[in-house]
């Protein structure tokens, strides 16, 4: 297919509905970005490499190619008026590409600053945001003179680490050595342990004249590194949360970031504020927007792009999203799939059903959620406990 060069469309210039908008990126961020903007009239190209991606099963067409294949760019940028993301390791060289020719969001500096922890840390702390002390371990000197503050703490692979994985703990100068030679060598950062009450997300977005809007703020509780569920709105102090929303809003100022953006941060024993990390989309912990609130993070995501006004993102109902993984199609030492119980899901009014058409289930692997709701946060709370023991996911006592 031959190319065509063109002027990139003014950023400030709305994109009508009926145009076509680029993806790179085929998981389940993906499909629910797909079904949102193609809810408000766009019609939706995927690049991504799998065969049966989610957001390629649901997208108007699948560009099947690797994120830095020359032609499948080309095509992307040739067909769709603007392009975005479904996860953080898409190749910053890729949307450089992209945005010659067409309207990109979020930029490749930013997500550039989002994929390695070094850089990210590094932004953060360069620019007056509270984060755990940290030390970059590039070399095994680098362990042999870690800091002893630093102890105990964990070592966090610098690229590639996600939902507990590249993650070691370690309590003295030896086992960072270990750690760093597990890695293979590969950069990561040694950050101390942090004496937590409990871990929050805001999902803000913002657009190309620098406004912003921010949902209100998720409490979130993780099983064996990864999400087990988010409750929303969190419990924790108004004023608490009304900082951390000011924190994710400046963080996105600093990064001046166009599109939907997670920070997740650390509330202190103390009841201080850290920021963990940032991630340049939206975020399983603002799944609930969805289902509890006037505009969900993923229209909200197409409304930036094609530069539409922001929706309304207020919450209009209390909620809980509990994870679904695929260890609830396996019953017990089980290794042959079986379907989970979800007539006792559907049959219950305040629950969400969302599943990610993933063809495979796996322990570990996210493949749906539900959005529990209710009339105030303990009725949400009370859906989603009854939910978790329909469906044998372990914790249900712990919310």
């Amino acid at each position: 297919m031959a190319t065509r060069t063109r002027t990139p469309p003014r950023t400030s210039t709305p994109i009508a509905p009926g145009a076509w908008l680029g993806l790179l990126g085929g998981g389940q961020l993906g499909r629910m970005f797909c079904m949102a903007a193609q809810s408000l009239g766009y019609r939706i190209a995927v690049l991504d490499p799998g065969d049966h991606s989610p957001a390629g099963s649901v997208a108007d067409r699948h560009i099947r190619a690797d994120y830095l294949d020359p032609q499948a760019l080309a095509t992307l940028a040739a067909l769709c008026a603007a392009a975005t993301t479904e996860f953080e390791n898409v190749p910053a060289p890729a949307l450089e590409v992209l945005a010659r020719d067409t309207r990109v969001a979020p930029a490749a500096a930013s997500v550039a600053i989002a994929q390695d922890r070094i850089s990210e840390k590094t932004f953060l702390s360069g620019h007056g945001f509270g984060v755990a002390p940290f030390a970059v371990l590039r070399s095994a000197q680098d362990a042999r003179d870690a800091d002893p503050a630093l102890f105990p703490g964990i070592v966090k692979s610098a690229r590639f680490g996600y939902d507990g994985k590249g993650q070691v703990r370690v309590a003295s100068r030896d086992d960072v050595a270990a750690a760093l030679q597990a890695m293979q060598g590969q950069p990561c950062v040694l950050e101390q342990f942090v004496d937590l009450a409990c871990e929050v997300s805001v999902i803000v977005a913002r657009n190309e004249r620098g406004a912003t809007v921010s949902w209100p703020v998720a409490e979130n509780r993780h099983r064996d590194g990864i999400l087990d569920v988010s409750i929303a709105p969190a419990r924790i102090d108004p004023g608490l949360a009304a900082e951390a929303r000011e924190i994710a809003t400046e963080i996105a100022a600093a990064l001046d970031y166009r599109g939907v953006l997670c920070v997740e941060l650390f509330v202190t024993a103390g009841g201080a504020l850290l920021v963990n990390e940032i991630a340049p989309r939206p975020h399983n912990s603002g799944h609930y927007t969805i289902d509890a609130c006037v505009t969900s993070q993923f229209e909200q995501q197409a409304r930036v792009l094609v530069a539409l006004p922001f929706g309304e993102p207020h919450q209009h109902t209390p909620a809980v999203m509990v994870n679904l993984l695929g260890d609830i199609w396996f019953e017990g030492a089980a290794t042959i799939p079986r379907e989970p119980a979800w007539h006792a899901v559907l049959s219950h009014p305040y629950a969400k059903l969302h599943l990610y058409g993933k063809a495979e289930a796996r322990r570990g692997r996210k493949m749906g959620h539900v959005t529990c709701l209710g009339a105030s946060p303990a009725d949400a709370l009370a859906t989603a406990r009854q939910v978790k023991a329909a469906l044998a996911i372990p914790g249900t006592g712990e919310l």
